[in-house]
């Protein structure tokens, strides 16, 4: 370990995890000491003690421009890493105002705990410099997902998406950490910042590299749902509770993309063109794919989960610009992401506590039974098809700029045209709820307090990051430049 004893930086380095730790604890508690008539309440507890654990680390935690290893050089204390838990933690905190109001999420404290822990493991994921750590942290997400996913034990299609997501979860975790071991026979390092120097030294054969890396592959591409790994998605989001499937598509998706970072940036520079050749491609067929299947849609669930895998196409494009501005648009894009989806994931979940239904067209008239809801889903899906003044224009403007600027034209212009693609299914659906009619009209659509909050401070995000560029855009990369 750096230093015989213990320092202050050392526990500033963990400090989002000491205070999700900690909070996990006082949900426990609460729920115990609590009658089962405030349960309910947990779902407050659990937002607001993230929103002011965001607080506090802004105020007492924020890493130097100087990085540090810390921890027997375990953790990364830099910029890169808090932004991201700080991403993360936000995220859980919406997720938890939406999932409050739910009958079978919101009284369950186990929910929240599991929701907490999880949010842990991916801000270890974004800190990590050494794979041990990252593989234990990775377990650590995933493990409470696969139960948070099939949570509606009485539901048969939340059972099978619990399930399949362990399965294949399971399945590509092991191949990874087979890939994992095989880096480690190679470089005899466990450490990602020796990794480089290690391979040069030892002179490794570029062949044994590509082989390694292609198995370490087949866990992140899993993580991010990016093709050939996405087909888990789609029965995944549909079937488990609509809360967790937004948080999924957002905070899980952004760990993946962290951990992708860093051990891509920093570990595999000497291979860098191949990996790049390769994430180009898998950029190229996850949009494409995720557009053209979105557009047969008809579950509202099943779209944005084919526009979440599309998603991960675009943001690909920034990371294999290998820039300063490459991995600042896909910060970027992942923070305008994750306010843009939870926004669209949350509006499913008020409307269908209400209808039911997450079809497609249950939505009809939705702007009659409640315009504020109507207008939130307008911003989240003009966000999320790259329309101005939205935040979702910026940020495919950055990922496509970043191309253009290190000469992936063509790469560039297939985003353009899915963007194109992925604009049709979005207007779609608005159309569906702006201007097809009901017999439902007259059956309004109640936003409880806890979901408008949420649904509000989300919008507002959107709009904000679309018009008001600069601050959000500094932060991601502050980010990026603590990568070098």
């Amino acid at each position: 370990m750096n230093g015989s004893v213990f320092n202050v930086t050392m526990f500033l380095a963990i400090f989002p995890e000491l205070w999700i730790f900690a909070l996990a604890t006082l949900v426990l508690i609460l729920e115990l000491a609590l009658p089962k008539a405030q349960h309910r309440s947990l779902g407050w507890v659990t937002a607001i003690g993230l929103l002011l654990g965001i607080g506090v680390g802004l105020v007492v935690a924020v890493p130097s421009p100087q990085a540090q290893l810390v921890w027997g050089d375990l953790i990364r204390f830099d910029r890169l890493g808090f932004v991201f838990s700080l991403l993360f933690m936000f995220g859980a905190s919406m997720t938890a105002l939406f999932s409050s109001n739910l009958e079978k999420l919101g009284q369950r404290g186990d929910f929240y705990v599991l929701m907490l822990v999880s949010t842990l493991g991916m801000c270890l994921m974004a800190s990590a410099s050494d794979i041990i750590m990252l593989y234990l942290a990775i377990e650590t997400t995933s493990i409470p997902l696969y139960i948070l996913a099939g949570f509606y034990k009485d539901d048969e299609k939340s059972t099978e998406a619990g399930f399949k997501y362990l399965l294949f979860g399971a399945m590509t975790s092991a191949v990874m950490l087979f890939g994992f071991s095989y880096l480690y026979g190679l470089a005899g390092t466990t450490n990602l910042y020796e990794l480089a120097n290690q391979v040069l030294r030892n002179q490794l054969s570029p062949f044994l590299l590509y082989g390694v890396l292609g198995l370490i592959l087949v866990g992140f591409a899993f993580k991010i749902s990016a093709f050939p790994f996405h087909f888990w998605a789609p029965d995944v989001y549909t079937g488990a509770p609509t809360p967790i499937a937004g948080f999924l598509s957002t905070a899980s998706k952004a760990a993946g993309f962290a951990v992708l970072v860093r051990v891509l940036w920093v570990g595999f520079p000497e291979v860098q063109p191949y990996w790049v050749y390769i994430l180009s491609g898998v950029s190229i067929a996850t949009m494409t794919l995720g557009n053209l299947l979105a557009l047969a849609q008809r579950d509202m669930k099943r779209l944005l989960a084919y526009s979440s895998i599309a998603h991960a196409g675009y943001a690909l494009i920034g990371f294999v610009a290998v820039s300063e501005l490459g991995i600042t648009s896909v910060i970027f894009y992942l923070v305008v992401y994750l306010l843009t989806n939870l926004a669209a994931f949350g509006t499913v979940a008020v409307f269908e506590k209400t209808s039911g239904s997450s079809e497609i067209a249950s939505f009809a008239g939705l702007s009659r039974r409640s315009p504020w809801l109507a207008i939130m889903m307008l911003v989240a899906f003009l966000s999320l098809a790259g329309m101005p003044p939205f935040g979702g224009f910026v940020t495919k403007f950055a990922v496509f700029a970043a191309a253009v600027d290190r000469g992936l034209i063509g790469l560039a212009v297939v985003g353009v045209l899915n963007s194109i693609v992925g604009l049709y299914y979005y207007l779609t659906v608005l159309k569906v709820i702006y201007l097809y009619r009901s017999e439902e009209e007259h059956v309004a659509v109640p936003v409880p307090q806890a979901s408008l909050l949420a649904l509000a401070v989300l919008c507002i995000g959107v709009i904000a990051m679309g018009i008001f560029i600069a601050p959000g855009f500094n932060i991601a990369l502050l980010g990026a430049r603590a990568l070098w």
